[in-house]
């Protein structure tokens, strides 16, 4: 079977490919601009192209036709649309990484499956989403485009460790201030619950779904079977690390309030603020094999040792280590007062 994936160097894709590039029974093409082209294993053909050069992308597939399309990294529906103009005539299956954020928020309850209501008025992302769903399966009951949604919650892999609260630069600046004893900011009151993923585990329900007509025309999630508080995941750092933690809780309204430049409304209020427990058993369908093979206080042990080694993944943040050491001085100096 070939598979043609746009994208496929990223945190969901790069363990898919990975792992397809061991399975004979795939020939996986991949179309992305080639900055990580490094990454890419020796077997999988790559095709150095921007994909919204709709042109270029139909002379370099003339004549190639695919059993599954995985799209990656569409966030509007004038790219969905692209897709569905490109691939509509050449491919069995159009596989759609969308996002669990898109459920309906704030939550009717904690327990999440594919029928839970998508709406999500606090983070535009998730909004955007919802409308590349929307516009895929609508052409999937009008004209019967073969389309798969997938909803990823979070998802990390050896590049990055997995956060609530944290700059624009990535995870490392948290990490940084972890190891120096300073205080990291978690926010609420640590206690509500969250999935995490690592990319290795969500490679295997995805790649079930791939060729698989039971997939047609259907959602599926897929997360990691753990279900932590976000002080637990903290903690799980800092274990790793071998230091104390000094979690500083700061409500989330408040952090949207004094960090304007984060979106923590989005990312907080929209998403990892809310309570969730995924129900997986949808997909576990069609892929009973699906676990939870990297726990997370291994998988945070592989992510930590390969950002230590790679200098490229501690990415510096001055100005969040400075918004942080301010919001938490502001807010102990409030305290005083009263």
């Amino acid at each position: 079977m070939r598979a043609l994936f746009i994208g496929g160097t990223g945190t969901i894709s790069s363990a898919i490919t990975r792992k397809l590039a061991k399975d004979p029974s795939w020939e996986l093409w991949l179309i992305n601009r080639g900055n990580r082209a490094d990454t890419v294993p020796e077997n999988v053909h790559q095709i150095v192209c921007d994909i919204n050069d709709e042109d270029a992308v139909k002379k370099a597939l003339e004549g190639m036709t695919f059993d599954c399309v995985g799209e990656f990294i569409g966030f509007t529906v004038d790219q969905v649309e692209r897709d569905y103009r490109l691939f509509k005539d050449i491919t069995k299956q159009y596989i759609y990484i969308s996002s669990a954020s898109a459920y309906q928020k704030p939550a009717a309850s904690y327990i999440i499956t594919e029928g839970t209501a998508l709406a999500n008025p606090y983070w535009e992302y998730s909004r955007n989403k919802i409308a590349c769903e929307q516009f895929l399966m609508k052409k999937y009951r009008e004209e019967g485009f073969p389309v798969t949604i997938v909803r990823p919650s979070h998802t990390y892999d050896e590049r990055s460790i997995p956060l609530g609260v944290h700059g624009k630069n990535g995870s490392w600046q948290v990490v940084k201030r972890m190891m120096d004893g300073r205080p990291v900011i978690i926010h609420g009151d640590g206690e509500s619950l969250w999935h995490l993923t690592f990319n290795e585990d969500f490679a295997n329900g995805y790649t079930a779904l791939m060729g698989n007509r039971h997939a047609i025309g259907e959602a599926f999630q897929i997360t990691g079977d753990e279900v932590f508080t976000w002080n637990q995941i903290y903690q799980t750092i800092a274990d790793a690390l071998g230091v104390e933690l000094k979690a500083y809780h700061i409500s989330s309204e408040l952090l949207t309030a004094l960090g304007p430049d984060y979106d923590f409304e989005g990312s907080l209020t929209g998403d990892k603020a809310v309570s969730v427990v995924f129900d997986n058993s949808k997909v576990k369908r069609l892929a009973p094999d699906l676990k939870t093979n990297v726990p997370f206080h291994k998988g945070v042990r592989l992510a930590l040792n390969y950002i230590l080694d790679h200098i490229e993944c501690r990415k510096e943040d001055p100005e969040f280590d400075k918004w942080c050491d301010k919001v938490i001085e502001s807010i102990e100096d409030m305290k005083k007062s009263f």
